[in-house]
């Protein structure tokens, strides 16, 4: 699958582990950055891995920020995307599931690594469930 990753200074290092954690999966993974920790604004990551998903270069999409609210709000301003903010597996499933979510958003200073890899590996690995889900994903942009 492809992957396309991206965040700000306080996600930087789930980032980094993020794709590690996902090449070792055999995943083709890109980086969109940041490449440090130093500060930046996450709106200048966010556009770009919600473009690549829209613009279905990339499969799925995760970004990860402090609160993981920042970069959700920003890449549901694409009309294409369905950015879900999750800190549990259950709701990674049920992004995907329920909403056919295509971009996973993390709150780094929120959970642990751990969880984070988790909610990763549980979102790649879920699938849409359609039916009666579909109609309504199907009125979020009319």
């Amino acid at each position: 699958m492809k992957i396309v990753i991206g965040g700000d200074h306080a996600g930087f290092s789930y980032k980094q582990a993020l794709v590690a954690h996902l090449q070792t999966q055999g995943h083709s993974v890109q980086d969109l950055g940041p490449f440090s920790d130093a500060s930046v604004d996450y709106p200048d990551f966010a556009h770009p891995v919600a473009k690549a998903v829209s613009a279905q270069e990339a499969d799925l999409g995760i970004l990860i920020c402090g609160s993981g609210n920042g970069v959700a709000i920003t890449a549901n301003k694409h009309a294409d995307i369905r950015a879900a903010l999750c800190w549990n597996t259950e709701l990674a499933a049920l992004a995907r599931q329920h909403n056919d979510a295509n971009v996973l958003c993390l709150p780094a200073r929120f959970v642990s690594l751990e969880a984070a890899q988790a909610m990763v590996d549980t979102f790649l690995q879920t699938a849409f469930e359609g039916g009666r889900h579909a109609n309504r994903v199907g009125k979020i942009c009319p």
